[in-house]
């Protein structure tokens, strides 16, 4: 196999990892039982941050090792808009989850998990259809 194939498996593969992890976020934030969320917390943000920093790293990687495309390509500074957006609201959300001294508001978690679900559908819009290339 050559780079650009395992470039763009293991980038697939943490596009999986990254919706699995904002999946179980959904479960924790939007179910109400203490028992799924206690399970769930550990695996949704180590999914999150392996499948974000995974998309991240190796779609640049793959912009870098593609001639037809540029990291300064409209879709794909789009994309790392998007990724800047979800991971911004990711990170205290993610915090909020797993410090069981200060945790997030529901209202806040809710709010905070639309947010990232609204920018990583977007993303993965973009990285389909790849607008503008």
């Amino acid at each position: 196999m050559s780079l650009y194939d395992w470039l763009l498996f293991l980038h697939v593969m943490a596009a999986f990892a990254l919706v699995s992890g904002l999946a179980a976020f959904g479960v924790v934030v939007l179910g109400d039982a203490a028992a799924t969320r206690r399970a769930l917390v550990t695996p949704a943000i180590a999914l999150w941050n392996v499948g974000g920093i995974g998309v991240l790293v190796l779609g640049i990687g793959l912009a870098i090792d593609v001639d037809a495309y540029q990291v300064w390509d409209g879709w794909i500074l789009g994309a790392i808009v998007l990724w800047l957006v979800a991971s911004g609201v990711g990170g205290p959300l993610s915090r909020g989850l797993r410090d069981a001294s200060a945790p997030v508001a529901p209202e806040r978690a809710r709010v905070l998990f639309a947010v990232a679900a609204a920018a990583t559908l977007l993303l993965l819009v973009d990285m389909i259809f790849k607008p503008g290339a």
